[in-house]
């Protein structure tokens, strides 16, 4: 089978095609031909070298963690799931890849798949739905929340799980991105090269920082006396001075790392099937990786891109 390796840290360039042989599963877990995965950035910020301390110096790695599939075969104490079931989740990035033809997974690392939900969209929800479904688990109503480059997959979730709990969104993005964060719902839309989100005189109860260009030391202008500035930035200093800074003052700093489960994949399949929308900005065929990454890291992405994996 074909799987997307790397013997060493460095830029898309370091990617390659192996063939190798297809996993076998433990008793404890499930063998996914794997039918579409999308790219995050997480995914290229291990690939250089961005979070070494999490991700170690053992090769070869192998890249992305969020797919969508159909299970194989099972080990013997697999209850759940059977093979034939079409399922969806994310794999621990910092752990083995799963931009390949077939994978090995736990069973808490998946849910079933929706039959109205088609294979690109399952493998767009994992990391970034509930990225945004743990910045936003508190009442929401009437609420002012700004999220800040809004028009990626993050933004995508968090604008239409915020609408749905009843807050008020302003939501940042460039210009081509705009069409999109009011198709997702948005009270207001800003375009930041025509404004300052910094300029902004109103008052907000959450910000979501998802462009790493608005720091908090920057935000906390922008905040209520009590409120929560989330971050997806996972840096030494980040998580340094959120801690000192909780600690001291009611402005809060919060370091977001997605955390898996199957009732949050579940609830997000349900809110997609009742009408959230899921934007596929582009597909790839997986013999497209490089390409596919060198455009996503240059260009950035309007919610998500897809890689389909041959049957």
């Amino acid at each position: 089978m074909k799987k997307i390796i790397y013997n060493q840290y460095g830029g898309v360039d370091v990617l390659h095609s192996v063939e190798v042989n297809k996993p076998i599963p433990d008793t404890q877990q499930i063998l996914v031909k794997v039918k579409a995965v999308s790219i995050n950035p997480i995914d290229w910020k291990i690939l250089m070298g961005e979070v070494k301390l999490m991700s170690g110096k053992k090769f070869p790695k192998s890249i992305g963690c969020d797919f969508s599939g159909t299970i194989e075969s099972t080990g013997t104490g697999i209850q759940k799931f059977k093979a034939g079931d079409d399922v969806f989740g994310v794999t621990n990035p910092f752990k083995d890849g799963v931009l390949a033809e077939y994978i090995v997974v736990n069973e808490k690392e998946i849910a079933k798949k929706p039959a109205d939900l088609s294979f690109e969209q399952a493998a767009a929800i994992p990391t970034v739905g509930q990225t945004a479904l743990q910045m936003l688990t508190n009442s929401l109503k009437g609420k002012e929340i700004l999220i800040n480059g809004a028009s990626a997959g993050v933004g995508m979730f968090a604008i239409q799980i915020a609408k749905s709990q009843g807050a008020i969104v302003t939501a940042v993005s460039s210009g081509k991105g705009q069409h999109l964060l009011k198709k997702w719902g948005s009270d207001y839309v800003i375009d930041y090269n025509k404004e300052k989100v910094t300029d902004l005189k109103k008052k907000f109860d959450v910000i979501i920082e998802l462009s790493a260009k608005l720091p908090f030391s920057q935000a906390k202008k922008l905040m209520k006396p009590e409120s929560t500035y989330f971050t997806v930035t996972p840096s030494l200093w980040n998580f340094a001075h959120s801690f000192l800074n909780n600690i001291v003052s009611k402005k809060k700093h919060e370091v977001i790392l997605m955390k898996s489960d199957t009732e949050k994949l579940n609830r997000l399949a349900n809110d997609t099937l009742n009408g959230f929308d899921i934007h596929i900005s582009k597909t790839y065929p997986m013999s497209d990786y490089k390409e596919a990454y060198k455009t996503v890291i240059k260009e950035g992405a309007l919610g998500k891109v897809v890689f389909n994996i041959p049957s």
